[in-house]
């Protein structure tokens, strides 16, 4: 296996890890006498914003969607669809800011909205990762050249060079701050408390 493609599967791993955690605190929000810790949702939804929108997606689209339609012209329509996917999961990542949002302002109404959100949001992600990793990635295999692959490693290796004003590092800290952050089962820290 390519080394580019074992960071795009770790990358996707991230990502994964936090919707999961994500999807079981909107869960657990669903209990309205539990006060949700809006800072995890907060930190959560940051992530899945930024490290997506900010490190993961503009070296997709750049180097391996770009490699991959000038070696294979017939991925053509697979490509676009998959960049526009990327546009319409930005949007997404709108709403759901929204909804958290407005779950924090009338909680403990508001959590109906939110989970169908993290839910509309976590099933487009996952769907797009896993058409990444089951079309684009074994086609790619298929037609790029070491050069190629050479190219798309050095870019998905560079995430520890300033993009956007953020590191690899930033993403590692928002991490471990999320893990601390989110109660038991999902993290490490205090769990919500009940409303009197």
């Amino acid at each position: 296996m390519q080394k580019a493609i074992g960071i795009i599967y770790d990358e996707h791993r991230s990502i994964s890890a936090v919707l999961s955690g994500l999807k079981s605190l909107a869960q657990m929000a669903k209990d309205g006498k539990l006060r949700p810790d809006f800072k995890a949702f907060r930190a959560m939804i940051y992530y899945i914003d930024a490290f997506p929108e900010r490190m993961h997606h503009p070296k997709e689209d750049a180097y391996l969607f770009a490699h991959l339609q000038r070696r294979d012209p017939g991925a053509r329509e697979l490509v676009e669809a998959l960049k526009a996917e990327h546009v319409l999961g930005a949007q997404l990542v709108r709403d759901l800011e929204q909804a958290m949002l407005a779950y924090e302002q009338t909680w403990p109404k508001g959590a109906e909205r939110f989970i169908a959100a993290v839910e509309a949001y976590s099933q487009f992600h996952w769907n797009h990762m896993r058409r990444e990793e089951r079309e684009v990635i074994p086609r790619a295999e298929r037609a790029l050249k070491p050069e190629d692959w050479a190219d798309i490693e050095a870019a998905f290796a560079g995430n520890a060079d300033p993009i956007s004003d953020l590191r690899e590092s930033d993403f590692n800290a928002l991490y471990q701050r999320i893990l601390t952050l989110a109660p038991a089962p999902v993290g490490l820290g205090e769990a919500w408390k009940r409303a009197g």
